[in-house]
């Protein structure tokens, strides 16, 4: 096969080559680019090929516009949109691919290029990671070696003699990228627009049904990662908190939404007291407006080009979607109380439950309150009751629970008696409900695992989480988290939730599961230094490297005279060294280009590489020239000839007498008797 790709025409080889490149491009966009579009991309990328190693004709115009008119199609099927990120993407991908389907000339091919490098950058709007960087940065090669090949004289140019061009143009791009990163302005990325805050995926939902969390529990992608300073919490102790959940129409759980007026809505009173717990947070972006920090921060976290606020339910949220990677410090304190301290109006949101929803829950809680011990117990008590039927009744917990049907809590108090943390927060928090005890569920992060190579943690979509808060009298709301009543273990440090790996994972694991472990832990550190150095680079780090500069109050004038000055040394920097580069000419030709430019001035035809005995018979017809000045030129041109081409002495006294002759050839060039410059004159028609 490779053989017979070795005898293919150039044209087919060089259009194999980009072809490749423009398949490695899309290939990471495969996971969220629509079936249909994935599919149109290979088949036609396989088709152009087929035809180049066929040397066959390329398709007619009406089929590059039906194919364009049926992808036009599929995107608004699969996005409802023409416009906005995900759209975009898909159709650009198509564009390029049918775009190889007419590449006739080099223009074609111009364009490919152009959308190429637009196809690549786009990887970027789903994924910021180090390893989509490494293989846009291959991309960006193979692209540049396809552009450089096709400059290349005719012939059978090695693609490695292209690829080595390329790489050299990289390198010395590199350093005005560089610079470019590090000063030009930070500014809000495309993806950000509003048409796709929400077309994102979190650990977390506004809203929560059976089974929604269970989909992420198995997602091993990080969530953020945390890095304390000082002594961590327990891992027990670590609730970030999240969408607070209070309505419940029988089937889903959402915000609350309050029948009462806006005066009897439930104020925060927030109360904190003890050390403060310092961290801070680098959040991957989720497209959502969640900020997440552990029970309670009363200060709002500095994130720059957000503006944070608090919600009653103490939930923090950003004014607009993350759309990026942010990172913030944070200030928490592990002791606190908050909400009303007496019942108030505004509580009764927290008891309401759906008419007919949920009978035997409810006939559960009646036979709870008929027992004399319970009859006129506080909330305290009651939670403890319903806590301890959960440690021993029976109840497991799983993440193949099964489907549930509409009366889920029923369900789980005495049918199927399993299920993981949202079938038993949502249980639990119904049924204390049902008891008169107000209650809403909070869904967020639970834990995490340190990172023994940076010290780190690490929150993982796995450690999503959903756990409940009751209110008490003289208490406000307090935490309840009822899984740790079934499985102890899923809010400690001893049964986190993994998600299945792929099986060079699990034979590595196997083989030597100390080694797969360090193995992570050494990329998850790797993947952390380049969200912290380069990903999390934002406008106040450019400013703090002014200060570092002398700047002592740095703006964005600051940072433009900064980027002039450098652009304007670089572009100083690059003429001194065209400069050196001119000095290491050979020093005898540099003197025959001074001689055949002096003799066309004078109005001689002297025709391309003329040796210095041609430039001396030439000499000999200028009729402009006496002979005395005809004779000194033709013979220093001779004796510059000689210097060039008669045998040479050996020896170093030989060489150095070599060069005191060009010097004294290079002396004698500004008295010799050259003709004067001839004047040009513009043609004009004769008058008629």
């Amino acid at each position: 096969m490779f053989s017979r790709l070795h005898h293919l025409p150039r044209d087919a080889r060089d259009t194999l080559f980009l072809l490749a490149v423009i398949a490695w491009i899309i290939a990471p966009q495969t996971a969220h680019l629509p079936l249909w579009c994935s599919a149109m991309a290979a088949g036609v990328l396989g088709w152009r090929a087929v035809l180049a190693v066929q040397g066959s004709a390329l398709p007619t115009r009406r089929w590059l516009v039906a194919l364009l008119v049926l992808a036009m199609a599929g995107t608004y099927w699969s996005h409802r949109t023409l416009l906005g990120r995900d759209a975009g993407v898909t159709f650009v991908v198509v564009l390029l691919t049918l775009k190889t389907l007419e590449m006739r000339a080099r223009r074609d091919a111009f364009v490919i290029f152009f959308l190429g490098f637009f196809t690549l950058l786009s990887n970027f709007f789903f994924s910021q990671s180090l390893a989509v960087a490494a293989s846009m940065l291959v991309g960006l090669l193979g692209l540049l070696t396809a552009l450089v090949n096709s400059h290349m004289p005719v012939g059978r140019p090695p693609l490695r003699q292209a690829a080595k061009t390329a790489g050299m143009m990289a390198l010395l791009g590199a350093p005005i990228m560089a610079v470019l990163f590090m000063l030009f302005p930070r500014i809000a990325p495309l993806w950000g627009v509003p048409s796709d805050a929400m077309s994102g995926r979190s650990g977390l939902s506004a809203t929560m049904q059976v089974g929604t969390i269970a989909s992420l529990a198995l997602d091993s992608s990080i969530a953020m990662r945390i890095r304390f300073e000082g002594a961590p919490p327990r891992q027990s102790d670590l609730y970030f908190r999240g969408p607070v959940l209070s309505t419940f129409d029988g089937r889903e759980w959402r915000p609350l939404r309050s029948a009462f007026p806006p005066r009897f809505q439930l104020p925060a009173n927030l109360q904190v007291q003890g050390d403060p717990i310092r961290y801070q947070v680098t959040l991957e972006a989720n497209s959502r407006p969640w900020i997440l920090a552990l029970d309670a921060t009363p200060a709002k976290p500095e994130i720059s080009g957000y503006t944070p606020s608090m919600q009653p339910d103490l939930q923090w949220m950003a004014d607009r979607p993350i759309a990026d990677l942010v990172r913030y410090r944070v200030e928490s304190y592990p002791a606190f109380s908050h909400g009303p301290l007496r019942m108030v109006p505004g509580l009764e949101d927290y008891l309401d439950l759906p008419a007919g929803s949920n009978p035997r829950t409810r006939q559960l809680a009646a036979d709870m309150r008929a027992d004399p011990r319970l009859t006129r117990a506080d909330g305290a008590t009651l939670v403890a009751a319903v806590l301890e039927r959960l440690r021993t009744g029976g109840y497991t917990y799983t993440l193949e629970p099964g489907v549930f049907g509409i009366h889920t809590a029923d369900e789980f108090w005495f049918d199927r008696k399993e299920g993981f943390c949202e079938h038993i927060a949502s249980s639990f928090v119904l049924l204390m409900r049902a008891l008169g005890v107000p209650a809403r569920i909070v869904t967020g992060y639970q834990g995490g695992e340190v990172n023994s190579v940076d010290g780190y943690w690490t929150v993982r979509q796995s450690d999503a989480h959903a756990w409940s808060e009751v209110w008490l009298a003289g208490q406000g709301w307090v935490r309840v988290d009822p899984t740790s009543a079934v499985a102890p273990g899923r809010t400690g440090s001893f049964q986190r939730l993994a998600a299945p790996t792929n099986v060079f994972a699990q034979a590595l694991g196997t083989v030597s599961p100390s080694f797969a472990l360090n193995l992570r832990a050494m990329w998850d550190a790797v993947n952390n230094r380049w969200n912290q150095w380069v990903l999390n680079y934002s406008q106040a780090k450019q400013f703090d490297m002014l200060r570092n500069l002398g700047f002592a109050s740095p703006s964005w004038e600051d940072l433009t005279y900064v980027l002039i000055a450098i652009v304007v040394s670089v572009s100083l920097l690059g003429a001194a060294w065209t400069l050196w580069e001119r000095s290491r000419q050979d020093p005898w030709l540099r003197l025959l280009h001074r001689a055949t430019r002096k003799l066309q001035d004078a109005g001689l035809s002297i025709p391309a590489n003329a040796a210095p005995r041609q430039l001396a018979a030439l000499v000999q017809t200028a009729s402009h020239a006496d002979a005395p000045q005809r004779t000194a030129i033709t013979q220093w041109l001779l004796r510059l000839e000689a210097w060039r081409y008669a045998p040479a002495n050996t020896g170093g006294q030989g060489a150095a007498h070599a060069a005191r002759s060009l010097g004294t050839l290079q002396r004698e060039f500004s008295q010799l008797p050259w003709p004067a410059k001839q004047p040009q004159y513009n043609a004009r028609p004769d008058s008629p």
